[in-house]
């Protein structure tokens, strides 16, 4: 279980760290750009929206890879920032496009489930978890 948590919550953290990338340097791209149905113009009008978007999604990943990986702290840490990561994904997909549910809510939603349910007798007292 403990390895399976661990390619979960890396999973979120690499993909959101693809997001950052995708946002902050590839937007105005025509891929990018056709795939929210977005012309380049339009794209690059939004793009230092987009930047910033990147930006958060950034904050999240390196928040989650220290709330699990580094810090050595009590799991609500983690939790926290999974929460944080399905809540934004709920709202991108209500807001922008449904596919983000998917892509950023469902694995989030998932790793969490699993921090949740995880079995008492293998959390350790300084909450480290890998």
């Amino acid at each position: 279980m403990k390895l399976m948590l661990n390619l979960l919550i890396s999973l979120v953290a690499l993909l959101h760290l693809g997001f950052l990338i995708l946002e902050m340097f590839l937007w105005t791209t025509a891929k990018v750009a056709a795939n929210f149905n977005l012309s380049l113009e339009q794209a690059h009008l939004m793009a230092p929206l987009a930047a910033n978007m990147g930006l958060y999604n950034g904050f999240l990943a390196v928040g989650l890879i220290w709330a699990w990986f580094i810090k050595r702290v009590d799991q609500s840490v983690c939790k926290l920032f999974l929460l944080f990561i399905v809540i934004a994904g709920v709202y991108a997909a209500i807001t922008i496009k449904l596919s983000i549910l998917f892509v950023q809510a469902l694995p989030a939603a998932i790793a969490l489930l699993q921090l949740v349910l995880r079995p008492q007798a293998e959390q350790t007292p300084s909450g480290y978890h890998p």
